[in-house]
């Protein structure tokens, strides 16, 4: 009997079978990269080629289907059997082509699978339990199994699968064969013990290079730093030039003073590398561009003093800002990073930034964590021990983009002392005596600045919502600015302001040492311009930020491996120098601004430089640390001495940086050590219920409820900063050091 079909269930039928079909042919389709018989080398254009024809046609039939579903699916339209008899006759077109594709396809799956079943019969009778595998009719090799090399085989089999990921691997001469895949692992990593017949080595990136004999003599001059930096005349080595240049007679003088000091320790000379990854690849392009739009220039100012500082103790530098050439520096293998470099390290420190350290990373391979124990990260802003150690950051809440390195703490040097966590690195201060002004001359009645104040913004967005604030100061004293305006760009500023564009640095110290006032808005936060300001002999007002600013409600500091609340917009300079050099005030109280500019108008004030961002300061600090951190070394912190130790129990909710703050002490993390054991809790006369062992940034520490004792499970999260309402911390606390050697 015959059942009718109408044209809508023909379409069914129809793209049903086109469906079952479609899935078969790509059921049968085996991807190529699942052989193993293919020659090696082959490009991955080369290896699709081979299944082009089975995708080709599954795809053809797919758009049929999908065609036939759609024509189905339309329900307003009737679909007449002259309607369907078209749509047939479509497909017959090239019907018979197609039906020879899939004879010819189905062909070679067949043949492909043959291959497969024969290649896994082969496979399985030449694999023992030893892992013995032939890469060839006469030469074999064996996976050892040494426990002392637990990972070799799993090693093995990354690179049998990964080998042709990287480059560096044929570089090293790995060919996707076992042997070659060992030999690499052996002598290039060591993952593998050597081959039979062979001497244990230590990898060539693994070796120590014979160490220096030369000491590091004071220098006179800086002509070696400027041959070093000659050569790239970007905006930003051009200020770095015009900054070292500027200042060269301080730096030398400073060095005199150095010189004839009585405790100064005479160092090798280190080989050193500087490089600013923020100034190196993309981000170097972008931050170029904005040098000359009144971008920031804070980090440029440390590096050129940094740079000044280690010339001037006679250390042998190479300054770079190229991906590239950082590459051919540290001797990296050709690709993508995945391989050690090719040698050892030829450099005692290297001086980077967080982009700098990926950049070190994508290129050192295994050796970056054999000698990330020489990096030191210029770090603006900071980074807390509990944003530092990745496992314990993604697993308490404090995972961000520039944190989980591992690093020790004090590795990271900062632009000023935000915790003692880091290393404070600082800079040098522009000074209003130069070398054409006499002491006599800086009298307070001598002495005498104009009745102007500058404004600490360079460009417009600074501004907004800064108008009244400004307003009330330009009542007293002409206004002046130095924001950016580009090109045919209609100023936004008020009427009332003389904006003198963007200026040189040059130009810009000569308008401060003009001025009486300099003016913050709120932003920039923490930069090096407040304090040569003051040094020139400027008052800073700035305001008061209530609440204070931090990662939980500032978008600047999101992100950032800090926990700090900032206060006002130049910390640092309201707690540490202060009236009369510092005024605070409630930007949006116009008796408060007015008050204070009056006040600041009645005080003559002297330029004043704190002793930490004095040359002579800056050169010691350096110089110390240089003589004194070793985090390469695997014995505990020998510096500064236990004698230094002042132990503390702070109060509940406290951190360590404000309980020895409030004994006018620092704490000294390279100390924690020093109190991280029972005999800390005695000698405080504390009874301990219950003793634990803990991974905790807040460790060692105690709680009253319980009368619970913790102890630092991890080094690297001694930290003095971090507080909690339960517990009362151990600090370990130390006299400030006064590195300024002409002072007393």
């Amino acid at each position: 009997m015959r059942v009718a079909l109408r044209p809508r269930s023909g379409c069914l039928v129809l793209c049903l079978g086109l469906s079952v079909f479609t899935l078969l042919l790509q059921s049968l389709w085996v991807p190529l990269e699942m052989t193993r018989d293919e020659p090696t080398g082959r490009s991955p254009e080369e290896q699709g080629q081979r299944g082009l024809g089975v995708r080709r046609l599954a795809l053809r039939l797919e758009a049929l289907s999908a065609q036939v579903q759609k024509l189905s699916r339309e329900r307003e339209t009737k679909m007449s059997r002259d309607d369907l008899s078209l749509l047939l006759q479509s497909f017959r077109v090239d019907q018979q082509g197609l039906a020879r594709l899939v004879e010819r396809e189905l062909k070679r799956v067949s043949q492909r699978l043959d291959q497969l079943s024969h290649h896994h019969h082969h496979q399985s009778h030449t694999t023992h339990d030893n892992q013995r595998i032939h890469t060839g009719p006469n030469v074999e090799c064996e996976v050892p199994m040494d426990p002392a090399y637990p990972v070799c085989a799993e090693k093995v089999q990354f690179l049998q699968v990964h080998w042709q990921s990287d480059p560096c691997y044929a570089f090293y001469g790995v060919d996707g064969t076992t042997c070659s895949i060992l030999t690499y692992l052996s002598q290039t990593e060591d993952f593998c013990p050597p081959h039979l017949g062979k001497n244990q080595s230590t990898p060539p990136w693994h070796q120590t290079p014979p160490p220096y004999t030369k000491k590091a003599e004071i220098r006179a001059t800086l002509r070696p730093l400027y041959e070093v930096i000659g050569n790239n005349s970007s905006a930003a080595i051009r200020f770095i030039w015009s900054r070292v240049e500027r200042m060269s007679e301080r730096w030398i003088q400073a060095g005199v003073t150095l010189k004839q000091s009585s405790n100064r320790t005479v160092l090798p000379q280190m080989k050193v590398l500087l490089y600013p990854g923020a100034l190196a690849g993309n981000v170097g392009q972008r931050f170029e561009a904005m040098v000359e739009r009144g971008g920031p220039l804070g980090e440029l100012v440390q590096w050129a003093d940094l740079s000044a500082c280690l010339t001037i103790l006679g250390h042998n530098l190479t300054f770079s800002t190229s991906q590239h050439h950082l590459r051919s520096l540290i001797g990296a293998a050709p690709g993508r990073g995945s391989c050690p470099i090719q040698g050892p390290l030829t450099y005692d420190l290297i001086y980077t930034d967080y982009h700098g350290l990926a950049h070190l990373q994508g290129a050192m391979g295994l050796a970056f964590l054999h000698y990330q124990c020489r990096f030191r990260i210029l770090d603006s802003f900071g980074t807390e021990p509990a944003f530092n150690l990745g496992s314990y950051a993604n697993s308490h809440g404090y995972k961000t983009l520039w944190g989980s390195w591992g690093l020790q703490p004090l590795q990271y040097m900062t632009m000023f002392p935000h915790t003692p966590d880091n290393s404070f690195l600082g800079f040098a201060s522009e000074e209003a005596v130069r070398a054409e002004v006499r002491e006599e001359e800086l009298e307070s009645h001598i002495y005498k600045k104009d009745k102007i104040a500058v404004v600490y913004g360079k460009q417009e967005y600074m501004w907004q919502g800064k108008s009244e604030y400004v307003e009330v100061i330009s009542k007293e004293l002409e206004t002046h600015a130095t924001v950016y305006q580009p090109p045919g760009h209609a100023s936004a500023l008020p009427s009332f302001i003389r904006n003198h564009g963007l200026l040189t640095q040059e130009r810009f110290l000569q308008l401060l040492r003009r001025a009486k006032v300099f003016v913050g808005l709120g932003f920039p936060y923490e930069g090096p311009a407040p304090i040569e300001a003051i040094a020139l002999g400027c008052v800073f007002l700035q305001p008061r930020l209530d609440p204070p600013h931090s990662s939980d409600n500032n978008d600047f500091y999101k992100g950032k491996p800090t926990t700090r609340q900032i206060s006002s917009q130049h910390p640092y300079a309201e707690e540490f120098i202060g009236k009369p050099h510092v005024w605070t005030v409630d930007m949006t109280n116009r008796t408060d601004v007015q008050e204070a500019v009056r006040a600041i108008l009645r005080t003559e004030v002297k330029p004043f430089t704190p002793c930490d961002f004095s040359c002579e300061g800056m050169l010691k600090r350096v110089h110390d640390y240089i003589s004194h951190q070793n985090f390469c070394s695997k014995s505990v912190p020998v510096w500064p001495p236990e004698s230094a130790l002042r132990l503390h129990l702070g109060p509940l909710g406290q951190s360590c940086i404000s309980v020895c703050q409030r004994s006018s002490l620092v704490c000294e993390p390279a100390l924690f050590h020093r109190l991280n054991s029972p005999a800390a809790f005695t000698r405080l006369a504390i009874g301990c219920s219950s003793m634990v062992q803990e991974v905790n940034h807040l460790f060692p520490s105690y709680s009253p409820w319980g009368r619970h004792c913790g102890l630092q499970q991890e080094p690297l999260l001694f930290s003095c900063a971090g507080s909690d309402p339960s517990q009362r911390r151990l600090c370990p606390c130390r006299a400030r050091v006064v590195r300024c050697l002409n002072f007393p």
